[in-house]
């Protein structure tokens, strides 16, 4: 972004201004204020393509080029074009208050003590296999992204005395698995949001069979990885060596357990109160709810020490997702204002009472897609509009099952995705061994999904 010197370090501000006039107006329902919405949104969509990765940016010029051709044939006014860039900016709300979770965790300290499950000696692989599994699952699923490369970091000092093609197969199993399985349940993954609004089923309603889903594939990977890894001994660097109160853990555990019930409860009431999305609720509760805790921790100095920073850079760093939604957003409202999304549907009606040929092509396409390096994001959009008639005929509750566990299900092996990138770093791997790696668990994740789903219809 040279060509736009000191922008990147206001992005935050820019985004904030537009998110804040764009929640507003979900109270005043505006179409004034919606036409504004728009018309800031397009600048700033340019200035975060230059910000924004090759792959998003060539992602988003798709979306533009083919929705301004469909935009086009609909013979709609100018003033259409406006709105349809502004319809995913609750998404981008959303990310924008995300961070506010990890910091209240990470100011209340909660991610040192619960790792130190893995510093502590255990008797063999695999046992240290289901610890920092269950590590992995518990701070992810309030810490998200930041709790792959803390666990990563205290896996790699552990397994010091092992060889590195071992170490490497044992990181990408363990916490790229737990990052699947422990997000397909939480109300703070953008995927889950996405579909309880997309079908129209509470989140309430889901929630059950997600949970008992997570369960069932924690269940099965814990004892894969225990009867995999307990004839191996393990020795922990004598640093490493130390006693630890496992009853300060469970306390701790217990703690972060009772914020999430409170957290669900808020985001459910507030949503009924004010006849709100889910995305809506969630975006409205996060902030005030992590400065509640922070405070009732007295660990609110800490909390904004930390908070204001991470937030910042957070923020100011969210051009490839901003380029995603907003083009994403221009070119399914475009889709739907032609005929050509009849066409796209009719196979899909045509074979409606064959649902687990459907649910079967929907998990395909994404791992297909996410091979080729296409966001589960990117790919949900599109299904969204594809399979929306199936609604009359299929229990909108199985599609909303599928549309999520597909597209976590890429989280492992997604050999250009955020998590698998990431741990590639972390561990000095090809990506795609780790995507070898963890195909067998992605397609057996999948599977699980589908058959619940075809369960409930």
């Amino acid at each position: 972004m040279k060509t736009l010197k000191g922008v990147p370090q206001r992005l935050y501000l820019i985004y904030s201004l537009l998110i804040l006039i764009y929640m507003i107006n979900v109270f005043i329902d505006s179409p004034v204020i919606t036409y504004i919405a728009g018309a800031i949104t397009i600048p700033i969509l340019i200035i975060s393509f230059f910000g924004a990765s090759k792959l998003f940016r060539i992602l988003g010029s798709i979306f533009l080029a083919v929705g301004s051709y469909l935009f086009v044939e609909s013979n709609l006014s100018l003033l259409h074009a406006l709105t349809f860039f502004t319809t995913n900016l609750g998404l981008i709300g959303l990310l924008t208050v995300l961070p506010w979770m990890n910091i209240v965790v990470r100011a209340g300290r909660f991610d040192r003590r619960i790792n130190e499950l893995m510093k502590s000696n255990v008797s063999n692989m695999g046992s240290l296999y289901v610890r920092s599994t269950l590590t992995t699952y518990t701070l992810l699923s309030f810490i998200n992204l930041s709790a792959l490369t803390l666990t990563q970091s205290v896996l790699k000092e552990n397994l010091q005395k092992v060889s590195k093609k071992f170490r490497d197969g044992f990181i990408s199993q363990s916490t790229l698995r737990a990052f699947s399985m422990a997000l397909v349940w939480s109300p703070m993954e953008i995927l889950v949001a996405i579909s309880v609004d997309a079908t129209g089923v509470s989140y309430l309603t889901m929630l059950p069979w997600l949970v008992l889903f997570s369960v069932i594939m924690m269940t099965m990977e814990s004892v894969r990885g225990k009867r995999a890894y307990a004839t191996m001994k393990y020795e922990a660097p004598y640093q490493l060596t130390r006693s630890f109160s496992m009853k300060e853990i469970v306390l701790n555990i217990l703690q972060l357990l009772f914020a999430l019930t409170v957290f669900l409860t808020l985001i459910v009431g507030i949503g009924n109160l004010l006849d709100l999305s889910f995305i809506y609720a969630v975006t409205l509760v996060i902030f005030p709810f992590a400065c509640a805790w922070a405070f009732l921790m007295k660990r609110w100095r800490s909390f904004l020490a930390i908070g204001v920073k991470t937030w910042k850079d957070r923020t100011n760093n969210m051009q490839n997702f901003f380029v995603l939604f907003v083009t994403l957003a221009f070119f399914s409202n475009s889709l739907n204002e032609t005929p050509i999304l009849q066409v796209i549907q009719q196979p899909f009606m045509a074979v409606s009472e064959y649902p687990l040929l459907i649910l079967i092509f929907m998990q395909l396409t994404y791992l297909v897609m996410s091979m080729f390096g296409i966001h589960p994001i990117a790919t949900i959009g599109v299904l969204i509009e594809v399979v929306a008639p199936l609604y009359s005929v299929m229990n909108p509750l199985s599609i909303g099952i599928v549309f999520i566990t597909g597209a976590l299900a890429t989280a492992s092996v997604a050999t250009y995705g955020v998590t698998v990138t990431i741990t590639s770093m972390n561990t000095q791997q090809n990506p795609y061994r780790i995507t070898l790696t963890n195909m067998p668990f992605a397609l057996l994740y999948g599977t699980v999904g589908t058959l619940l789903a075809y369960f409930l219809l």
